[in-house]
């Protein structure tokens, strides 16, 4: 029994429009107090965001593919985090990988660090990030890729006066989509407990 499990069975198609192939997926964790001070940025500056994926902190990306999740992935990912308590925390700072992606430092950060931790585990195949890129966890603004360094300077700096922003983390969501705008979906959304 998957207790307080939401898993999104049917989607919605818009009428004649061509449903995209999903090719990634991901687990993340919605951040969506951070939405009123990021979204607008992110919706023109971060790839995630122009596909469809909220406002979030990275638990697994890229995860298993959309065509492998099927149940027992589900109650996989659904047993790793079972125990695992909600928890509060603060985007307080501003930070760089570079000069090409700014995002926000969630404080603290080692609760993330343990989703990750924990998920990785149970599906070691799927390295964070590919191995490509350490596993640290924060929540992208906006990234060289679709915006100049100039931009994201000066969205960082405007942002800056609008922290800090408090969250409430209390699940986990799975997604899958692919490289086409508003091509991502919830599959599945894992409740943390109550602290």
């Amino acid at each position: 029994m998957l207790r307080g499990l939401e898993i999104i069975v049917g989607m919605t198609a818009i009428p004649d429009a061509p449903s995209p192939v999903l090719t990634r997926s991901a687990l993340i964790v919605p951040v969506p107090s951070a939405e009123p001070v990021v979204g607008r940025h992110r919706r023109i500056m971060d790839r995630s965001a122009v596909g469809g994926v909220p406002a979030h902190v990275t638990v697994l990306y890229p995860f298993i593919p959309p065509s492998e999740i099927d149940e027992t992935v589900i109650e996989a990912v659904a047993e790793v985090l079972r125990d695992v308590p909600a928890f509060d925390c603060t985007f307080a700072e501003v930070d760089w990988f570079g000069d090409h992606l700014v995002w926000l430092r969630p404080d603290p950060d080692l609760r993330f660090r343990e989703l990750t931790n924990a998920v990785w585990e149970r599906f070691p195949v799927h390295r964070p990030y590919a191995g490509v890129h350490d596993p640290v966890p924060h929540l992208t603004v906006g990234d060289a890729q679709l915006a100049d360094l100039s931009t994201l300077r000066r969205v960082a700096e405007e942002i800056a006066t609008e922290l800090p922003i408090t969250a409430r983390i209390d699940e986990v969501r799975l997604m899958a989509g692919a490289y086409e705008p508003d091509s991502w979906r919830s599959l599945a959304t894992f409740p943390l407990v109550g602290e």
